[in-house]
């Protein structure tokens, strides 16, 4: 700690002032728990773990758990601040989060609000990415495909989660890696996890092959992942009075506290159907992608950084125009940078957490769903039912879906045809088009003439 704290309390006061709150409360609210916190600093003359842990438990009687918890977030994005001003050389929260290898400060602040903070930091305590004796050879592989254009995700956690074995089994360090991957292979005995660990197979082997051309490449195991397709969950595909009574319920959604958000998620449901966008892409949509005469709406780097712009139906369009004059009145920023679905309270835009959560409460309301637990119908099915329902109208219009299928993959954003087809379930009205589709066109192929039968 060097200048801070200041007897006149002025770095608060430009604190608060600089917030931007919204209610008449807020200020007063931060204030006091400010202060109290400096009270603290001032009283133990250093800024710490003690430090902390002092503020957390003063006047345990006047705050509840859950309010105390909640004040943490003040404290925390305040001593942000006045590192960044540079009153203080660090944020201690920030330091302890670091020593425990977290990306998150809230784990620390409940360790500290803990009977035995000492102890409950050193169960937090997670290793250190790629810290095991492979890690090195998986950092540099991970850096080289994302430098490739690839973002490298999924492969990532599989490596990260197979260095973190290592490090809490540092028996296996000088063991080979055939033996690493059969001890890896035992430790969990989920349904998806041989699967796991035979695409984590196919990275290491990549790894090797980029280290050592030599080495000959590693045929895959199909059979993990076959098991899990066996036991996969089916997708639900919802029918056109399904979403009726989705989109009505979205219109009537209870919040008093944000008028606009009804509207929000009637618009996002609209477009999570009608355009098949996926939640993430919703919540990365712009005000400046809708472009009301051309009727489309740009999809801007989504996965495989691909950009594309789709055409939409007059009756969305008009949606979406109803949606964007409603967010004006609202007060929402008219910067064509700024959120298609604007958050009235945070005057920001929704995050993709936000937005699946709000779409999955509407599935639930609709009696789709369970009121708890991950059963049933899931978000991503809308997706699914999509191309499904779509697939249904073109034979309902004479129309070859087969001729059809590159075009919905490219307003699918995929990479090619074999990821649209993941999306086609067989449901009873699709098998019995087809089966009409059969009979018309292959029936007058059997019928045998006169010759044929001699």
């Amino acid at each position: 700690m060097t200048s801070w704290p200041d007897p006149e309390r002025k770095l608060i006061a430009r604190y608060i002032a600089g917030l931007n709150l919204r209610t008449t409360n807020s200020p007063i609210y931060y204030r006091q728990a400010l202060n109290i916190f400096q009270d603290v600093a001032e009283r133990d003359g250093k800024l710490d773990k003690d430090t902390l842990v002092a503020w957390l438990h003063v006047s345990p009687g006047r705050w509840a758990t859950t309010t105390r918890l909640h004040r943490t977030r003040i404290i925390d994005r305040f001593l942000d601040h006045l590192e960044e001003i540079g009153a203080i050389e660090r944020n201690p929260v920030a330091n302890l989060r670091d020593a425990c290898n977290l990306k998150q400060c809230m784990p620390v602040w409940r360790a500290l609000a803990s009977r035995d903070p000492d102890s409950a930091l050193a169960e937090l305590h997670q290793p250190r990415p790629f810290g095991s004796v492979l890690g090195k050879m998986m950092a540099e592989h991970v850096t080289l495909m994302r430098n490739r254009g690839y973002k490298y995700t999924a492969q990532t956690v599989r490596l990260w989660r197979l260095d973190r074995f290592l490090q809490l089994n540092p028996q296996l360090q000088d063991q080979p890696l055939e033996v690493m991957l059969e001890h890896w292979s035992a430790a969990k005995t989920t349904r998806n996890h041989p699967n796991e660990c035979e695409k984590l197979k196919r990275v290491l082997a990549k790894i090797l092959r980029h280290k050592d051309p030599s080495i000959p490449p590693r045929r895959p195991d199909p059979r993990p992942g076959k098991e899990v397709a066996r036991h996969w969950r089916k997708p639900h595909i919802y029918t056109s009075a399904d979403v009726r009574r989705m989109l009505d319920i979205a219109r009537s959604y209870p919040s008093p506290r944000a008028p606009l958000r009804p509207s929000s998620i009637y618009t996002m449901l609209l477009l999570a159907y009608c355009a098949g966008l996926r939640r993430s892409e919703l919540a990365r949509l712009d005000l400046g992608d809708v472009n009301f005469q051309g009727g489309t709406i740009t999809i801007r780097l989504t996965k495989f950084y691909k950009t594309r712009i789709l055409p939409l139906p007059d009756s969305v369009l008009d949606e979406l125009r109803s949606y964007t004059e409603a967010r004006r009145r609202a007060g929402g920023s008219l910067d064509p940078r700024s959120g298609l679905f604007w958050h009235e309270q945070r005057g920001d835009r929704y995050t993709k957490e936000a937005v699946a959560w709000l779409l999955v409460d509407v599935i639930r309301r609709a009696g789709l769903k369970p009121p708890r637990g991950r059963t049933g119908p899931r978000l991503h099915d809308l997706r699914h039912s999509m191309v499904v329902n779509r697939i249904l109208e073109w034979y309902e219009a004479g129309i070859n879906p087969q001729d059809r299928l590159p075009f919905l993959a490219t307003y699918l954003g995929h990479r090619d045809i074999n990821s649209t087809l993941v999306y086609i379930t067989v449901t009873q009205d699709l098998l019995h088009h087809a089966n009409e589709r059969f009979r018309v066109l292959g029936v007058p192929c059997l019928n045998i003439g006169p010759e044929g039968r001699a």
